[in-house]
């Protein structure tokens, strides 16, 4: 017995060695994937030395000889703080994400092997100028520097995986076609309509009532595909509507010089979409957000200019219903009808690998208007092609980036706006003597119909002819008000000559803007600033005189109504009354069954109870009704998951900023590292963009914030969350948070006050 009992305790002593040896392995393996501190690298073709000094966010400050070997160390650094997410940028764009992340994935995968994103980009590659291949090589010289010398240590998220592939000039295309894809989403609205629901984006004064599915079949497979589309808040998407810009030119500011604002608003994630940096070469100084994957400041200034972007809306993606005229062959027809007679689709095979099991071979039919989308949910029903501007050739965004980096006043920006053309967005710009807004991108020129529903495409009755595009879209300079504003509102009538669309967002974020700015007869950067986190709605402020003349009769909802009583609609995050008001609009929102298309629940809510909308509820009695209601329905799971007291709700409680790791999320056991979690005011429908997805956690907001004084733009300031790092172990992955909660922006003078390390970079010597 007493034998057993020592080859027990041996054994046991072995197993607990095994275990302590495996995690000294693991620790020392995750240990071996931090960027580490103060050192030396070579990065292939750079022609002189250059330095980097991070500061105690790992801000980088970067001096090099020319913007591109500046290129090649911002590569080096995106790759030593965010490769993984670079990575799955590029995966998630040529639909790669199945390979190692498995079945859960595959519908994004699908969509974009579909639509064909990187062979876009590969087209795109191949026209390229020079000067904007050698900037993009430098970048992807710099990025390889650091796979090259940490292979799986690149990032923890490699350890399993394997060594990345090197980084490529297509890789880095691939960053803007995503932003075209999920910014301009009219499809999925065409799709909606498509089904016979009400339009998503009701147009101010509409009175219309839903109109009817086109025809059934069609229905059916608008409802099947919309079912299966990825959409926001999935993994690896983005929102459609985002951001935030404003200006004033000299008269308004305390300086007498311009002042600028702008903070873009897309996913929460960790790490953040944006890594700020500053720049300096013998060519000037660059300062603001860049996107890990390309080599540009995509939001900033460059000593001469400063420039932000908003969401324009404009429609420039059209769904065409082909006409199949042969059934021979496998997989369905081979030939649709065309105005000129018969054609054959083009046909192609994708290889999606899919980890656990066997790959997926996908049969991708395209038709002279694009990609048929309708093949992902019924290949034998419809056929629905979809044209997107931003898979047209000609995509010269990442040449427009360059010359905007390098822009030396407004009249130049503008005519760097022409070339950015893979994306419709309104560029608010300003330099030192005055202020302008410039539409960017291509906006399809339609033979007839206004791209609101599936149109026919056999007899090309409503194909595009060509482009609007530069002076031809909306411009606006040196207005007679001395302003400039978008959040995401429409830019322009509808009597501009050119047809932008008809689906357009609300205006009640310009609103608050506009009333701000009115409001401060010469501002500055604090002021400027403090608008960015204003919490105040002009949608519950407008919309609460009508709830108030509602009369709740039973006990709860009676408690909460009286407290909407003198409320002011500013969503506070330490108030109960944002918690009330959004429970009930989205219980409201939901009696109206406008299904889905894209536009945001208070939308519908703030059309149907305005004076103009009653239609929308079915009367104005059913209105009251419904809001009554309503209100009784939203309250009882409030108090279930708050307590019983709606005076003790608070906002901040429901409502919580969530920055989570695209991955490890879904690792239970690791939420303490994947997932970080803020308490913020502000709502959809304020300046502080804090928009909640399916539940009230917000997932959509001003992930970078930036204020910018032309008087002296190295007194700007700028501010991104969570963190500068991607990985989850280090502190710098979070530790700008705090300071965004706060609404606090830093400055990015040359020198940090406070270096924690410093890099020295050099060429790597010639065989």
């Amino acid at each position: 017995m007493r034998r057993i009992l020592r080859w027990a305790v041996r054994l046991a002593a072995g197993l607990v060695l095994l275990l302590l040896v495996a995690a000294g392995l693991l620790a020392a393996a995750l240990w071996h994937t931090l960027p580490g501190g103060s050192h030396s690298a070579t990065i292939a073709g750079l022609a002189q030395g250059a330095t980097v000094e991070l500061d105690e966010h790992a801000i980088p400050r970067i001096r090099a000889a020319s913007q591109r070997d500046a290129a090649a160390v911002l590569g080096y650094l995106h790759a030593r703080e965010r490769l993984f997410q670079m990575d799955m940028m590029r995966r998630a764009a040529s639909g790669e994400l199945s390979e190692i992340a498995g079945e859960a994935t595959l519908p994004t995968d699908r969509l974009m092997r579909i639509i064909g994103l990187r062979q876009s980009a590969e087209r795109d590659a191949a026209a390229l100028d020079p000067e904007t291949r050698a900037m993009l090589e430098a970048y992807a010289s710099g990025v390889n520097a650091w796979i090259t010398a940490r292979g799986r240590f690149s990032a923890a998220e490699f350890l399993p995986l394997g060594a990345p592939r090197p980084w490529t000039v297509v890789d880095s295309l691939l960053w803007a076609k995503t932003m075209g894809l999920y910014l301009s989403a009219n499809w999925r609205t065409e799709l909606a309509r498509a089904q016979g629901h009400k339009a998503p984006w009701p147009p101010t004064g509409s009175t219309a009532a839903p109109h009817a599915a086109l025809n059934p079949a069609l229905a059916e497979t608008a409802g099947r595909l919309a079912a299966l589309l990825p959409r926001f808040p999935d993994p690896f998407t983005l929102p459609a509507s985002a951001s935030n810009a404003w200006a004033v030119d000299g008269r308004h500011s305390a300086t007498g010089a311009p002042l600028l604002a702008g903070d873009p608003h897309l996913g929460f994630s960790l790490p953040g979409i944006w890594y700020l940096a500053r720049i300096d070469t013998p060519e000037g100084t660059l300062a603001g957000a860049t996107a890990p994957g390309v080599p540009f400041v995509v939001m900033g200034h460059n000593g001469r200019i400063a420039w932000s972007f908003t969401t324009n809306g404009a429609d420039v993606q059209d769904l065409f219903v082909e006409t199949p005229i042969s059934s021979q062959g496998l997989g369905g027809p081979t030939l649709y009808l065309g105005p000129e007679g018969p054609r054959p689709f083009v046909l192609r095979e994708e290889r999606i690998r899919i980890r656990g099991r066997e790959d997926e071979i996908l049969k991708v039919r395209e038709t002279r208007h694009g990609p048929v989308i309708s093949d992902l949910a019924a290949p034998n029903g419809p056929i629905l092609a979809v044209a997107m501007a931003n898979l047209a050739p000609g995509d010269t965004s990442a040449a427009g980036l360059l010359a905007l980096n390098r822009a030396p006043d407004r009249a130049a920006a503008g005519l760097a706006a022409e070339r950015i053309n893979g994306l419709v967005q309104n560029m608010t710009v300003a330099d030192r003597r005055g202020i302008a807004l410039y539409v960017t991108g291509r906006v399809p020129l339609r033979r007839a119909g206004n791209g609101t529903h599936p149109a026919p495409g056999a007899d090309g009755s409503h194909d595009w002819q060509g482009w609007a595009t530069g002076a031809q879209l909306p411009r606006i300079t040196d207005p007679p008000s001395g302003r400039v504003l978008n959040a995401n509102e429409r830019v322009a009538g509808p009597d501009f000559p050119v047809f932008l669309g008809q689906d357009w967002n609300d205006d009640l974020r310009a609103r608050r803007a506009r009333e701000l700015l009115e409001a401060t007869p010469k501002h500055t950067l604090e002021t400027f600033a403090a608008m960015q986190v204003d919490t105040l709605s002009v949608f519950a402020r407008d919309t609460l005189p009508r709830l108030l003349a509602i009369t709740p009769t039973e006990d709860l909802p009676r408690r909460a109504h009286a407290l909407l009583r003198g409320w002011d609609g500013t969503m506070r995050a330490d108030a109960p009354q944002p918690l009330i008001f959004h429970a009930w609009m989205q219980a409201f929102a939901r009696g109206l069954g406008t299904g889905e298309g894209g536009a945001p629940w208070w939308h519908h809510a703030s059309h149907a109870l305005s004076p103009h909308g009653a239609a929308w509820c079915g009367g104005e009695e059913h209105c009251t009704a419904l809001l009554r209601q309503s209100l009784n329905e939203a309250l009882p799971a409030l108090a279930a998951s708050y307590g019983p007291d709606p005076a003790q709700w608070r906002w901040g409680t429901a409502h919580q900023a969530v920055f989570a790791h695209p991955l490890l999320r879904f690792i239970k056991q690791l939420d303490f590292l994947s997932t970080l979690r803020v308490p913020i005011g502000g709502d959809g429908t304020t300046l502080l963009r804090a928009n909640t997805g399916r539940t009230t956690d917000a997932v959509h907001g001003a992930g970078y914030r930036a204020v910018y004084d032309l008087a002296d733009l190295d007194r700007s300031r700028f501010i991104a969350t969570p963190g500068q790092s991607g990985h989850v172990l280090l502190a710098t992955a979070r530790t700008l948070a705090p300071l965004w909660q706060e609404g606090t922006l830093l400055p990015l003078p040359a020198r940090p006050a406070q270096i924690t390390t410093r890099i020295i970079i050099t060429p790597e010597p010639t065989p």
